[in-house]
């Protein structure tokens, strides 16, 4: 199996959430959540190495983060198992997005990348 269908094989979900009670619009600091569930659908267990993410605000300000893991941990997904977590980023707007990729590796040794496809962040009533 290749790279791309090892990768295509992990189905990622994400959901977020606005938390106004972290959050400081008059100093511009929105601070959101995302709930990530990391599902895998190879036929063998996978592990995530790492992370990068590229975050950006409304204002088009692009921050990258590269990380071991996530969370501190780097899971074993079996197949057909999925592992979740939640972490979280401060923005300066009300509305952003975020994307990336994990790095993983197959048990077979191979190691692939899984992509995080874009998803926005936005404070309720920030789109119109």
């Amino acid at each position: 199996m290749d790279d791309l269908t090892l990768g295509n094989n992990v189905d990622i979900a994400v959901e977020t959430a606005y938390l106004p009670d972290q959050s400081d619009p008059e100093s511009k600091r929105f601070v959101f959540s995302y709930h990530i569930t990391i599902t895998n659908r190879n036929e063998q267990p996978v592990q995530l190495l790492n992370r990068r993410w590229m975050i950006v605000d409304g204002n088009e300000q692009v921050q990258e983060v590269e990380g071991e893991g996530v969370v501190g941990e780097q899971p074993v997904i079996a197949p057909d198992e999925s592992y979740s977590y939640t972490s979280g980023t401060v923005l300066a707007t009300s509305v952003g997005s975020m994307q990336g990729q994990y790095q993983m590796k197959a048990d077979d040794g191979q190691t692939f990348t899984a992509p995080i496809t874009p998803f926005t962040l936005a404070k309720p009533n920030a789109l119109h």
